[in-house]
């Protein structure tokens, strides 16, 4: 071979330039890893929170929380129209909260007036019939409550109730006409003797009977709603005495009228009572 020939063999041998290709795309990414930090330093905590997460999915293959809000024609940084409604409503719910508040003390306000109201006539009614040692009113946070003991309602042993016993619960039947939308409940109440007579088969069904039978009395007044009463049977199981003396079991043998308040204040403790 001549020297032109050698010489321009020489001249067709190239450097091996397939480095540019991985030094390119490393390049692209030390870019968009600057333009990522540049970003980052003008964003807040939650957006940096985003932005992890969105690179996290990005790694992982999943479709990150920008590449959603792209699809969805969204971005995290601008708000939803729902965002811009409750952000709207926040100090309008905050306006209702108090008014609502306002309005509960006030309804709470007018109900304990009016139950002191009908304690203070229901006290006048037991002192002007004579019936100081047979009922008793008690007017606490939850209730106001009527305790009626069982011999000026019922003879021994027995759920019918006497006549005496029915003019006291048409009586009481107009007192309660005041208050047509509030829950009564009638509970009916006895010591921890068995019962023996073939009416009843335990003191539960005695107290029950009682309380019903009591109920029908108030609810011949077609001025109160069915509805908002119930009777209860409680048996021996709510003794408010000790039944191992005469006297307390007389005491445990009763029938209860519970008015029950609707608008109950928990944090009060006010209880005005009258015991015989």
């Amino acid at each position: 071979m001549s020297k032109k020939n050698k010489k321009h063999e020489h001249h067709e041998e190239h450097n091996d330039e397939s480095w540019l290709l991985p030094y390119s795309d490393l390049m692209t990414l030390l870019l968009a890893l600057f333009i990522v930090l540049y970003g980052m330093s003008t964003v807040d905590a939650k957006k940096f929170e985003e932005m992890s997460e969105a690179f996290n999915a990005a790694l992982t293959g999943g479709v990150g929380v920008l590449d959603q809000s792209t699809l969805n024609g969204t971005t995290k940084n601008t708000p939803t129209k729902e965002q811009d409604n409750q952000n709207t409503s926040t100090p309008v719910t905050s306006t209702q909260s108090m008014s609502q508040l306002q309005k509960q003390n006030a309804l709470r306000k007018q109900e304990q007036e009016d139950l002191e109201k009908l304690k203070q006539q229901l006290d006048n009614y037991i002192k002007q019939s004579g019936l100081t040692s047979q009922l008793s009113t008690k007017l606490n946070q939850s209730q106001l409550l009527i305790t009626i003991s069982d011999n000026a309602l019922f003879p021994s042993g027995s759920a019918t109730v006497k006549p005496d016993a029915q003019v006291l619960a048409k009586s009481l039947s107009s007192m309660l006409e005041k208050f047509p939308d509030y829950e009564v409940l009638i509970s009916g109440h006895t010591d921890n003797v068995p019962i023996d007579n073939d009416e009843f088969a335990s003191n539960w069904d005695l107290s029950f009977a009682r309380a019903r039978n009591f109920m029908e009395i108030l609810l011949l007044n077609n001025k109160l709603d069915p509805k908002m009463f119930s009777p209860i049977g409680y048996g021996e199981y709510h003794p408010v005495a000790d039944n191992n003396t005469e006297t307390g079991r007389a005491k445990n043998r009763r029938v209860e009228i519970s008015i029950i308040r609707k608008y109950q204040d928990p944090d009060s403790q006010v209880s005005i009572s009258s015991t015989p």
